[in-house]
């Protein structure tokens, strides 16, 4: 079994929420509206990075994704070379696998990488403990080998704003310690009140 960051990142929140939504395999209606407009995004991104003719595409998108999408064409980091764009990678972490799918990876000609995360929504406000940053951080690690330096960078298309992790800065241990927890069963719920009053699964707890 390949664990995303997702899934670690859920467990992180709430232990019996990951049992809901990956043991017992139950999710519940969502409003879909931001997901919508992130995958929209996320599809033009990977087109244009390809090298596809996507004006007609991007007639299709509201004003809001316009200003978005702009954001995200003028990046400094977004026009870098390509490596790859919707770049799914595993690697091991303990005897755990862990992976996912990175927006997409550009380098300079130093052999300097910077892994891209395009944000409509929120972007974590401690980055360099960001389960996402740390397992994609891993797997990029182990795939390239060969870089001078590797770098995990937000782009925050709402406010315009980037937030980069340096390879030095995570701690994989975390990822390990998670999994441990994982393969125990230990599904305790979540006891802070707030996180659960914004719960999907608050009904059912």
């Amino acid at each position: 079994m390949i664990f995303s960051a997702n899934m670690l990142k859920t467990y992180k929140l709430c232990p019996q929420k990951y049992k809901f939504k990956y043991e017992d395999n139950f999710t519940p209606p969502q409003d879909v509206e931001v997901f919508e407009r992130g995958k929209k995004i996320h599809a033009l991104a990977h087109y244009y990075l390809q090298g596809i003719d996507v004006r007609e595409f991007e007639k299709s998108l509201s004003n809001d994704e316009k200003i978005l999408w702009e954001r995200l064409k003028t990046n400094k980091y977004f026009n870098l070379k390509t490596y790859g764009t919707e770049y799914e990678l595993n690697c091991k972490a303990g005897k755990y696998w862990i992976g996912g799918r990175l927006d997409a990876v550009v380098c300079d000609e130093d052999k300097n990488y910077y892994i891209l995360d395009y944000k409509t929504g929120s972007v974590p406000s401690e980055p360099e403990n960001d389960l996402q940053t740390i397992v994609y951080m891993c797997a990029l690690a182990v795939y390239l080998k060969d870089f001078k330096s590797m770098r995990f960078v937000y782009l925050d298309l709402k406010n315009n704003t980037e937030k980069i992790v340096d390879s030095s800065e995570i701690n994989p241990a975390i990822v390990e310690n998670i999994l441990k927890q994982i393969e125990l069963k230990k599904f305790a719920p979540q006891t802070d009140k707030i996180i659960c009053e914004n719960c999907e699964y608050k009904m059912f707890c």
